[in-house]
């Protein structure tokens, strides 16, 4: 029983949101009697996308190719503040492609050792912090650079006319600020030399990467996606069956329960008619807020079953991921590992971390009003 208990606890710490999620679809299952009706909420064909995107993103990092982009740019930098720069700038434009929270485990970590070969780490917390950022504002561009675009894309069957006039401004404001929060890294010359990196593997990025193009298809409806499923896993199956190992499955299932809540919900007639006329006009807002305490991944599935104004509810899911630490899941792989690093000031980077974040936020909320 102890250890039991042990597990559940160490579960709750490493997956609080799948716990949450948990809890709140076999809470509300007891009032509609746990009724089937419940799982024709679960929308199979965004759990598939994600799974085929996390897989072929997964195959893409393996072949090497962000890591010898960035060593390239890198070395070619000559003060601290153009090597800040570089860092956040491949953050915020890889995001757009292989979504927030790879753009950060694989380029934060290269941040650490970059800054600390050129004597640049006391500058850490600010850069890191403006990478998370980066990734954030870059990853809402498109419909696959982060969940919950991806999600709201396939809820309300946008089309690219429909998401890029509300995410296209957005993020050209996004890059604004991001440049701006650069120069808060002072102009120092500085010299370092990287470790000898060898090329990326060919024949694995040409697979992942027609992969990936099939993936786009699929999100622009052009491909069926159980078609693409099929042809993922049998290359995996294949080729590279470690990849099975690298999905975040724990997103997956974090998913399908909020689906469930969002669907046991929606049966009770009260509650679906009270959250509906408080949300109605007032997305923008709702995603924003909700996104400081639940994430903005809930967030979107979550309001998303209450109103038919998909485009608010995307701009304000997207700016909600900037604020508080877990106003996006991503910004919680930042903070992680910082805090793993030699020296690390946990305090004051959550300090610095809320400071920036909530400077860029309200120019970002200001943009979302005018734009929806």
């Amino acid at each position: 029983m102890k250890h039991i208990s042990t597990l559940l606890i160490q579960l709750w710490k490493k997956q609080t949101v799948l716990c949450i999620a948990g809890l709140a679809a076999l809470l509300s299952a007891f009032p509609v009697s746990f009724s089937p009706a419940a799982f024709a909420s679960v929308d199979f064909r965004v759990l598939g996308l994600l799974f085929c995107l996390m897989s072929v993103v997964a195959g893409l990092r393996t072949a090497g190719v962000f890591e010898f982009l960035c060593r390239a740019l890198a070395q070619k930098t000559a003060t601290s503040r153009a090597l800040a720069l570089t860092l956040v700038l491949l953050c915020f434009f890889s995001s757009m492609l292989v979504t927030n929270d790879v753009s950060l485990l694989t380029f934060v970590p290269f941040a650490i050792l970059t800054m600390e070969l050129s004597g640049q780490q006391k500058h850490l917390p600010l850069v890191i912090t403006m990478q998370t950022i980066a990734a954030n504002l870059g990853s809402m561009l498109t419909p696959v650079g982060n969940p919950q675009n991806l999600y709201l894309y396939s809820n309300y069957a946008m089309t690219p006319g429909e998401f890029f006039p509300v995410t296209v401004p957005l993020t050209l404001a996004g890059l604004v600020l991001v440049c701006v929060g650069c120069l808060a890294v002072p102009q120092h010359p500085i010299s370092f030399s990287l470790p000898q990196q060898k090329a990326p593997d060919r024949i694995k990025l040409i697979r992942y990467g027609l992969l990936f193009l099939l993936c786009l298809g699929t999100v622009f409806h052009l491909i069926p996606w159980q078609a693409v499923v099929a042809v993922v896993i049998v290359v995996m199956l294949i080729c590279d069956r470690s990849l099975f190992l690298r999905v975040d499955y724990g997103l997956l299932v974090t998913f399908v329960f909020f689906f469930l809540f969002v669907g046991n919900l929606g049966q009770m007639e009260t509650v679906r008619s009270l959250l509906s006329n408080l949300l109605t006009g007032r997305e923008l807002w709702g995603g924003i807020l909700l996104s400081q305490v639940i994430s903005n991944v809930p967030a979107a599935v979550l309001l998303s079953g209450f109103t038919d104004y998909g485009a608010a509810l995307l701009a304000g899911t997207n700016i909600g991921g900037l604020g508080t630490l877990v106003a996006s899941l991503a910004s919680l792989i930042s903070y992680r590992l910082y805090c793993g690093i030699e020296g690390a000031k946990p305090g004051q980077y959550l300090g610095i971390f809320t400071a920036a974040n909530l400077l860029c936020l309200i120019p970002m909320t200001l943009s979302g009003c005018l734009i929806v």
